[in-house]
């Protein structure tokens, strides 16, 4: 609701937002006060109510109690907010007016009724929602059915038979009456109608089910403070007044302005076009806008508008997805059915010229074996009647001819498998990547949260070069432990929240984060939020996998000296170090042997698979009372390194073991240490223990890029296990992979490895630990960030490949065969067996109900054990060819042999045994669905049982026969199927 009018004058202060006029205020008193004494009515009376031992029938009156939690004084300040005029400062960046406020934290508090520290509370989240609106943005209309409707009988072949069922319509009830001269015209109507209603819904299903999953994709996780609680929740959940997380790589979830935080640093090309990085900050530049990506640092923000009163929802209500996107594999297809249409245009247009001369010369005669055609003693009706028979039987050759079946079967293949795989935990952004998957001949994997659990773990804890024990609270020195405190607490983006003196902490963060914190909490007795509240912070070096570490600048009160803390990756911490602690706390001096040997108690920690992380200190002096806000890169002293495990996942041996099976390589890419990656490539079954750097299966990242491009390309394909990489690293392995030749796919969760899933031939996030900017660059989402889910999705897209070849073997055969019989029939007698409307049967059931029937099949362990397919293997195999001609030409065989020797065979006349030859002629497809199940296999039978909807399609496809035979023989042009039968 808004309370200003179009003509009031909006003035800013510091205490609200609200427009000048005195009535409105005036009103709302009133209202309140209504609401009020109506509510303390309702209580007293429920007090009255409850204070009775036994309640008293009445049919007077009835009570209804509603609870709302929500303190009375928040419903009218916060309806009373002007929103335009604070969407309008946000969206315009109107830094003059937020000072008028008061500043940010003026504007939570006064404004918005939001704690800046604790967030807003959630018993007022409803009534917030109801006042400023959901964040969720208007879409544009949906398309219609009746569009679906329109757009297929658009085609071009519809067309044509829909002029000629006009024109059989009309000669034939000419000639024969309304009652029976409709029969020709009016069948061909009806089976165009039933292939366009078909078509139209199987088209609808599908733009349903891609907006579903454009929803779905949508559907961001983000961290809100809530009764000073991080909680994760929807972004659709987002409320005005709610207080965000932000770190790197997540999506600003609404219109808003900066509260705190260190080195935040968003990418706004998106709404500016600029490419940028804008540095945002509570001084010049604290609005945030949605749908730009944070790129560095981390903090706090204050959500002020939401939905269409974003900036972002302005632009996204004018933008529709692309949900007709076309895959390759649809595009090889339409090549595939033009080809073959032209190939059916130039028969049909024969057989046009051929039937027309044998007409004209008089060769062809009525059932009665009479001459249709005498010259001038024809009757013009009789002679346009036929002509139109004619046409008709020469575009029943082109609607047989064009394979329309097998765009149907992409789409129904790719429908499925997409909703499928989403219930095996993988959610589908592109539907290319659905049948490119199938093709992949490497996969370069990351390591944490993929291979592994990403559950991690403190298990060691170094002083110097000696251990410390499960005592580690008695054995470390006071002033060691006073820094390492320090140094954990502010060094770090993971909050501890402890609700009650009882309560188990919540601790949130990366998985790396909550085991430190959770180490230093529980087993060192360090009071991480106590620490952070007496120090100040100058700085803030935020972690990224470039730098591998990261790094604090503080000061503690009243002191003339600031504390540098580093934490990172082990041997980079240690490389800036030149004393370290001891287990007494004496600080010592770090010569180069001491450095060798604590770099032998880091390897020794990695080849036990454990991360290794260090901690470093430096204290410098103010010069002239001033901080400088660099941080020291040298001469720290090193405090203690700890060592994490992550245990791999159950089953990822067994998905490494299938992919190399497959023919798939798998290459682990990782920002771990060389022997921390070793030992977990061995363990996940990657690596042979007898694989190592010297025969070139694990490099650093640092030496892949300085190889020359000759070389990279000669020892690419036996790295397996690339440590201490960079994101650039991992971007020129998949470039050098492509160059060879090899179809890769990409997993990656940070932000810094968008380019390599874009440059990917397939892009996997992870839908769990990955940011927003993977998720936006990859094509398909990993929800459960397992490797395992990777195969799945491999076998799912080496299912769809087969399914499409299964259907295109399948209706090839239909189409050859039916061309083949009409085209030697016609030329040989001047008729077509197998008339319009059994055609246009034939394909609604084959195209429809054959396509659904082969793309359900369900991923066999057979197609893992094949070879990849690669880039430019054709799509019509050679073993395709073979079945697809063998049992064409045995369909060919059969129908010819029935269409010239099936009167004297079973003693029957003409229109039985064109019945014969159409009966034969649907169980031949019938059976060919059972022999196209199976493209390689002599048993075309194993693993039936597993797909009831195939064998419930086989027996529809039958039942619907019958009934066409047996109940619809005007519309079919058949007699009755124990006729045909027994030639009675």
């Amino acid at each position: 609701m808004r309370c200003r009018k179009t003509g009031d004058k909006t003035i800013l202060d510091g205490e609200n937002l609200l427009p000048e006029s005195k009535r409105n205020q005036r009103r709302w008193r009133v209202a309140y006060t209504a609401i009020h004494f109506t509510r303390l009515l309702g209580s007293l009376s429920k007090k009255a109510l409850e204070s009775q031992t036994k309640l008293l029938h009445s049919l007077s009156y009835v009570a209804i109690d509603v609870r709302d939690d929500t303190p009375r004084e928040n419903l009218v300040s916060l309806m009373n907010v002007d929103q335009r005029a604070l969407a309008d400062m946000v969206k315009g960046k109107n830094l003059e007016s937020l000072k008028q406020l008061g500043g940010v934290a003026q504007v939570a508090t006064a404004i918005l009724e939001t704690d800046v520290k604790n967030g807003a509370k959630e018993a007022g989240v409803a009534h917030r929602r109801d006042v400023f609106g959901a964040n969720k943005f208007k879409k544009p209309p949906v398309k219609s059915f009746l569009s679906f409707v329109v757009e297929a009988f658009k085609d071009m072949t519809i067309i044509i038979l829909f002029v000629c069922a006009i024109m059989s319509l009309g000669f034939g009830i000419k000639q024969h009456g309304l009652k029976e001269g409709w029969y020709d015209g009016g069948s061909i109507v009806v089976a165009i109608i039933l292939v366009v209603a078909v078509s139209a819904v199987s088209n609808s299903k599908q733009s349903k089910q891609f907006e579903k999953l454009s929803d779905e994709r949508n559907n961001i996780n983000v961290q809100v403070v809530r009764d000073g609680r991080h909680r994760h929740i929807s972004i659709f959940d987002v409320v005005v007044g709610d207080v965000v997380s932000l770190k790197i790589g997540d999506q600003i979830p609404a219109d808003g302005m900066f509260l705190n935080g260190y080195s935040l640093k968003v990418d706004e090309s998106s709404m500016s076009g600029e490419s940028d990085h804008v540095e945002v900050n509570g001084n010049d530049h604290p609005f945030l806008l949605s749908g730009t990506k944070v790129t560095d640092g981390f903090g706090f923000m204050l959500v002020t508008s939401v939905g269409m009163n974003t900036a972002w929802g302005e632009m996204m209500s004018s933008i529709c997805h692309d949900l007709d996107e076309q895959t390759p594999l649809q595009a090889r297809l339409n090549k595939l059915t033009s080809s073959i249409g032209k190939v059916g245009l130039t028969v049909a247009v024969l057989v046009l010229a051929v039937l027309m001369i044998r007409y004209f010369t008089g060769n062809t005669r009525d059932d009665n074996g009479r001459k249709e055609y005498v010259g001038s003693q024809t009757k013009v009706s009789d002679v346009l009647d036929s002509v139109v028979g004619i046409i008709a039987a020469a575009v029943t050759i082109v609607v047989v001819a064009i394979p329309e079946g097998l765009p149907l079967a992409v789409t129904l293949t790719l429908a499925y498998s997409m909703k499928r795989m989403m219930k095996d935990n993988a959610m589908v952004r592109k539907l290319s990547a659905c049948e490119t998957m199938g093709s992949a001949t490497t996969i370069c994997t990351d390591k944490t949260g993929t291979l592994t659990l990403n559950q991690m773990k403190v298990t060691e804890f170094w002083l110097g070069k000696e251990t410390i024990g499960d005592n580690a609270l008695t054995e470390i020195e006071s002033e060691v432990y006073q820094l390492l405190q320090e140094g954990v607490a502010l060094n770090t983006t993971g909050t501890i929240n402890k609700l009650h003196a009882t309560s188990v902490p919540e601790i949130t963060g990366s998985p790396t984060e909550k085991a430190i914190l959770s180490w230093a909490q529980m087993d060192l007795g360090m009071n991480i939020n106590e620490t952070r509240e007496k120090l100040e912070i100058i700085h803030v070096e935020t972690f990224s996998s470039e730098k591998k570490r990261s790094g604090v600048l503080m000061r503690k009160n009243n002191e003339k000296v600031t504390h540098t803390h580093w934490k990172g990756a082990a041997e980079m911490i240690l490389a800036m170090c030149s004393n370290y602690y001891d287990r007494n706390g004496a600080l010592k001096s770090l010569n180069e042997e001491e450095k060798v040997q604590l770099g032998a108690i880091i390897h020794s920690m990695a080849s036990k698979s454990l991360r290794c992380i260090a901690f470093a200190h430096k204290t410098v002096a103010e010069d002239n009372g001033q901080a400088s806000e660099k941080l020291q890169e040298s001469g720290l002293a090193l405090l203690g390194l700890v060592g994490l495990k992550d245990p791999c996942r159950p089953g990822v041996r067994t998905a490494v073991e299938s992919c190399k099976s497959a023919g798939v390589n798998v290459k682990m890419i990782t920002g771990d240490n060389v022997h921390t990656a070793r030992a977990i490539a061995i363990e996940c079954g990657i690596l042979n223990p007898e694989q190592d750097m010297q025969n070139g299966a694990v490099v650093e990242g640092v030496q892949f890029r300085n190889y020359s491009p000759e070389e990279r390309m000669a020892k690419i394909d036996n790295i397996l296990v690339m440590a201490r990489s960079s994101p650039f690293d991992k971007l020129l392995m998949v470039q050098c992979l492509k160059e060879k030749g090899h179809v890769v796919a990409v997993t990656g969760d940070g932000t810094n490895d968008a380019p390599a899933l874009k440059e990917a031939d397939i892009g996997l996030s992870m839908g769990i630990q990955g940011t927003e900017v993977a998720k936006e660059s990859s094509d398909i989402v990993i929800l459960d960030d397992n490797f395992s889910s990777v195969v799945t999705v491999l076998r799912w897209g080496r299912c769809v490949y087969s399914s499409i070849q299964k259907f295109i073997q399948f209706q090839l055969t239909v189409n050859v065969a039916a061309l083949a019989i009409n085209f030697v029939a016609a030329i040989s007698s001047g008729k077509v067996p197998l008339t319009a409307v059994q055609l246009l049967w034939v394909n609604l059931i084959m195209d429809t109900l054959g396509a659904l029937a082969l793309a359900t099949e369900q991923p066999s362990s057979d197609l893992m054990e094949k070879t990849p397919v690669g880039r430019s293997e054709p799509l019509i195999t050679k073993i395709m060819w073979r079945n697809l001609l063998a049992q064409a030409l045995y369909q060919v065989a059969i129908l010819l042999t029935l269409q010239f020797k099936g009167k004297a065979m079973f003693g029957v006349d003409e229109k039985i045994k064109n019945t014969l030859i159409f009966n034969t002629f649907v169980l031949c497809q019938v059976f060919n669905e059972f022999n196209a199940r199976k493209l390689e296999k002599k048993n075309i039978f194993k693993g039936i049982h597993k797909n009831k909807l195939f064998l419930a399609i086989i027996g529809i496809t039958i039942i619907l026969q019958v009934i066409m035979v047996e109940l619809l023989k005007k519309f079919a042009s058949t007699e009755s199927f124990f006729q045909a039968a027994y030639g009675s």
